[in-house]
C-alpha cells in the first residue's frame, strides 16, 4: 500500500491539513494539496492512495514540463552511474555494460523528446527484440529504459512513466546449458596457447572450468587471494558480487600450474621493464598492473582457432557443473561448489545426475550379489 500522510498545521486563520505522499518512482516525499478540514483531507488521502496503488501519479498543475531529449536524460543517468562507480556501489564491468545498452537505445530514441515516447512504441519494440534477438536482450533494454524514465520523472521531462507497468519476459526457456566435455576443453586450452593472450588466458579458462569462477570473479581476483603453498595443494578464495557470497577451495592441479606459469611470466616482464610497483595486485592485468576490463576478445579468438561457435565464456561454469555431475558428484555438491544460494538454481543440471544414480545402483547390485551365499 502506498504511503500517504496528513499533517496538522496551525495558521493565523485556523488549522489546515496538508497531504503528502511518497513518490513510488524516486521514493521522495512530495506535497499533494492542503485542505481546511480533516475530513476533506482524509477523503483526498484515500483517493490518492488508491491512485498510487494503481500505479498512477496525481496531476500536478504547478509542475512545468522540462522538454528534454532521451539522450540528455540518458546522460544524466550515466552521471549517476558514474557516481555509484566512484563510491564502489557499482562494478566497473556493470557500468560498462549499462553504458553499452544505453548507447544502443540512444541510436533509436536519442534526439526524440522523452515525453513523446509512448508505452505502445516501447512495448512494440521490446516484443520485436524478444522475437528477433532473445528475451534476455529485450529484458536488458527494458531495464535501461526503466532507469531512464525514473530519471526523467526526477527532471520533470515526463509527467508519468510509460514503462513502469511493463513486465520482463521470463528467461527460463533461455537458460544456457552449453558445456564442454574433457576432450573439447583440452582443445580450447590448446587453442588459447596459440593466440596473443596465451600467457594468461589458459589460467582464466581453467578457473572457469575447474573452479566455476565467473568472469567477474576472475577479473577481480588478486594474488593475495591465492595461497599456492596451503596444505601442499594451494588455496584460492573467490567473492561473487552477484550474490555477495564468499567461497574458498583447494586449487586444482592444472589451474595451479597455469596460474604459476602466468605469475612467472608477469614477474619476468616486469623485471625487464623495470616495473617495481605495479598499479594493482590483480592476477589478470597488464604488465604495469592495470586491471583487464574484459577477456571477451581473447575468448573469441580462442574459439575461432579451436573451430567452436556459439560458446560463451560463462558456459565454463556450466562445464564445471556438468562434468562434476558426470564424474559422480551430487546436485548438493555442485550447489556448494558453485556458490549457488538456492538448490533451484542447480536443478537445471538434474538431467545429468543419471550417471551418479547409475553408480549408486551398480554399488547396490554388487552389495546384493556379495550377499548371496
Amino acid at each position: 500500500m502506498s504511503t500517504v500522510t496528513i499533517q496538522k498545521r496551525k495558521r493565523k486563520h485556523g488549522i489546515t491539513y496538508p497531504v503528502y505522499f511518497k513518490n513510488p518512482f524516486n521514493y521522495r516525499k512530495e506535497y499533494f494539496k492542503t485542505f481546511p478540514k480533516l475530513k476533506e483531507a482524509q477523503i483526498a488521502a484515500n483517493e490518492l492512495r488508491a491512485l498510487l496503488d494503481a500505479g498512477k501519479m496525481p496531476q500536478k498543475k504547478r509542475l512545468k514540463l522540462n522538454p528534454l531529449t532521451f539522450k540528455k536524460v540518458g546522460d544524466s543517468l550515466k552521471k549517476r552511474w558514474g557516481t555509484k562507480l566512484k563510491r564502489r556501489d557499482l562494478k566497473e564491468k556493470t557500468y560498462i555494460d549499462y553504458c553499452y545498452w544505453l548507447d544502443g537505445l540512444n541510436r533509436i530514441f536519442g534526439n526524440k523528446l522523452l515525453c513523446q515516447i509512448s508505452k505502445d512504441e516501447i512495448e512494440s519494440l521490446i516484443n520485436v527484440w524478444a522475437s528477433d534477438k532473445t528475451k534476455v536482450t529485450s529484458n536488458k533494454y527494458l531495464f535501461i529504459l526503466k532507469q531512464v524514465f525514473k530519471v526523467g520523472l526526477d527532471l520533470n521531462a515526463v509527467m508519468e512513466d510509460p514503462v513502469g507497468e511493463l513486465k520482463y519476459f521470463s528467461e527460463k526457456d533461455h537458460e544456457r546449458n552449453e558445456f564442454l566435455l574433457p576432450g573439447k576443453l583440452a582443445l580450447v586450452i590448446e587453442a588459447s596457447r596459440d593466440i596473443r593472450s596465451k600467457f594468461y588466458l589458459p589460467a582464466a579458462i581453467y578457473l572457469g572450468a575447474e573452479h566455476s569462477a565467473s568472469t567477474q570473479e576472475i577479473l577481480d581476483l588478486n594474488w593475495k587471494d591465492i595461497d599456492f603453498d596451503f596444505d601442499g595443494r594451494g588455496l584460492i578464495r573467490f567473492f561473487r558480487t552477484k550474490n555477495k557470497r564468499k567461497r574458498a577451495e583447494f586449487l586444482m592441479p592444472r589451474t595451479k600450474a597455469a596460474l604459476l606459469s602466468w605469475r612467472e611470466h608477469l614477474e619476468w616482464k616486469r623485471k625487464r621493464k623495470k616495473i617495481i610497483e605495479p598499479k594493482s595486485d590483480r592476477v589478470f592485468c597488464r604488465i604495469d598492473g592495470t586491471p583487464l576490463r574484459s577477456i571477451r576478445k581473447a575468448w573469441k579468438s580462442t574459439l575461432k582457432r579451436a573451430g567452436i561457435t556459439g560458446l560463451h565464456f560463462h558456459d565454463l561454469r556450466h562445464t564445471f557443473a556438468s562434468n562434476m555431475l558426470l564424474s559422480g558428484a551430487s546436485l548438493k555438491d555442485v550447489k556448494e561448489m558453485m556458490g549457488h544460494a538456492d538448490i533451484s538454481m542447480t536443478d537445471r543440471y538434474s538431467h545429468l545426475t543419471v550417471t551418479h544414480k547409475t553408480q549408486i545402483q551398480d554399488k547396490l547390485a554388487d552389495h546384493y550379489m556379495n550377499g548371496v551365499t
